[in-house]
């Protein structure tokens, strides 16, 4: 499993490990495992750039590689970083899966157009790279929207709107928001993603397609003005329409969750609770700060 020191990673990881499953963690070195210190110890951890993959695939006999391991390109990343996390490093996992007789790749996708940004376009060619292999292996490619919930990367959208606004800053510069996004909870995510590795005996051959979100749309104007309330923030000033959408912009989103909820999955988090629950992780972890 790629990822498991990031957000969404670092929950499968914790969900995985409580319901038995062996896991074999892949990190990098200067990683930091903060999410994950306090169970370290029960997964099999490897430093990706200080050991071959080829040793890990000779050593362990692996049913499945998860590849969850994202480079969002929100940190003026270059395209090679953003290719290597999102295209180079899940291509070799599959190849080495083949190779190693492997019997699943599951792997973590965008619903946003390949045209939006480096890290969209890095998704999508890896998919067709999946999908050709995928008589091969069985292949399973997870389309996620909006997920968020504590402890996100501050250069994600919404912990970052969060903090701003608990830090009570004068202005906070927008699009006009009127971009529909479907926000889904972390805990619903998880639970969707183990859903769907619990069914993988029940998966076919070629590429299995799944779509995961709340199956609600909100704009961000209207997401933003909910947060803002929540807080109970007064005083900052959204400005909306200071930014301009990005080329190829996503103006609406819509998720099929047939295939999801076929297999009993249904979200639990509804939007006001998961931003009351985030709001009150990043306070707390606010003033364990100071």
């Amino acid at each position: 499993m790629t990822g498991i020191t990031g957000f969404l990673g670092s929950h499968l990881l914790r969900r995985l490990l409580k319901e038995g499953y062996s896991v074999i963690g892949l990190k990098r070195s200067f990683s930091s495992n903060s999410r994950i210190a306090d169970i370290l110890q029960k997964a099999i951890l490897y430093n990706i750039d200080e050991t071959s993959l080829i040793d890990i695939f000779q050593k362990h006999s692996i049913e499945a590689v998860l590849h969850c391991a994202t480079n969002y390109g929100r940190k003026d990343e270059t395209p090679m970083k953003i290719l290597d996390a999102n295209l180079m490093l899940p291509l070799k996992l599959l190849m080495l899966a083949l190779e190693y007789k492997t019997r699943y790749f599951f792997n973590t996708d965008t619903l946003l157009d390949k045209r939006t940004s480096n890290y969209s376009l890095s998704k999508q060619q890896f998919y067709e790279w999946l999908k050709m292999y995928s008589r091969k292996i069985i292949a399973i490619n997870i389309k996620l929207e909006h997920f968020y919930g504590p402890r996100d990367d501050t250069s994600k959208f919404v912990t970052y709107f969060i903090q701003q606004l608990l830090n009570e800053v004068d202005d906070i510069k927008l699009t006009e928001g009127k971009q529909k996004r479907d926000f889904i909870y972390i805990s619903d995510v998880v639970d969707a993603l183990y859903a769907i590795i619990e069914n993988r005996n029940n998966i076919q051959g070629n590429i299995n397609e799944y779509e995961v979100g709340s199956g609600q749309n909100i704009s961000i104007r209207e997401f933003c003005e909910l947060t803002r309330s929540i807080t109970g923030n007064i005083s900052t000033k959204m400005r909306f329409g200071a930014i301009p959408y990005r080329e190829h912009e996503l103006m609406e989103s819509h998720v099929d969750l047939t295939a999801l909820t076929a297999l009993g999955w249904a979200p639990r988090i509804d939007l006001a609770d998961g931003i009351r629950l985030t709001v009150e992780a990043e306070r707390i972890a606010s003033a364990n700060k100071v």
